[in-house]
């Protein structure tokens, strides 16, 4: 049992985490970038960042060293072992959740759900920022792939 909470914990923080990811990827996109700099001493702007994995490489060390030590502080902060002293997950934030028993299982479950979709889609977003160069490429675009079918051009 310890084992299963154990598992399902981690699921439900990966969910979270590849939920906001996706999100991350999708509302540059959409709703643009914030205005002003990422980087004030390098003159950076968060205009001047690409979307997707081109960005990795485009932010200064010591922002990707404050978005690392702010992961561990959260890590930390949380504790390891809260599937041992109650629910999976539950770090007492009751904003999204229900006090109606079926309705609180209905919502935890389409959390799970919805946090297996999203680690699949930010995979599949990345697979496909790592082949055509943007998460929205046009498959048409890429010619190189080993996935495109042949087409016999002389029968």
């Amino acid at each position: 049992v310890a084992k299963f909470k154990r598992r399902r914990s981690v699921e439900l923080k990966h969910g979270r985490i590849c939920m906001m990811a996706t999100m991350g990827y999708i509302t540059p996109e959409v709703v643009g970038k914030l205005p002003g700099y990422l980087s004030p001493s390098a003159g950076l702007k968060f205009a001047d960042v690409p979307n997707g994995l081109a960005a990795i490489s485009k932010v200064p060390t010591a922002g990707w060293a404050q978005i690392a030590a702010y992961f561990g502080f959260v890590e930390f902060a949380g504790g390891f072992s809260d599937y041992k002293t109650g629910t999976p997950g539950d770090y007492g934030f009751k904003v999204l959740t229900s006090s109606d028993p079926a309705e609180k299982t209905k919502k935890l479950s389409a959390e799970i759900a919805n946090g297996r979709l999203a680690m699949v889609a930010i995979i599949g977003m990345f697979f496909q920022d790592g082949l055509t160069g943007s998460a929205w490429g046009d498959w048409a675009l890429y010619t190189a792939s080993p996935l495109r079918a042949k087409v016999a051009r002389n029968f």
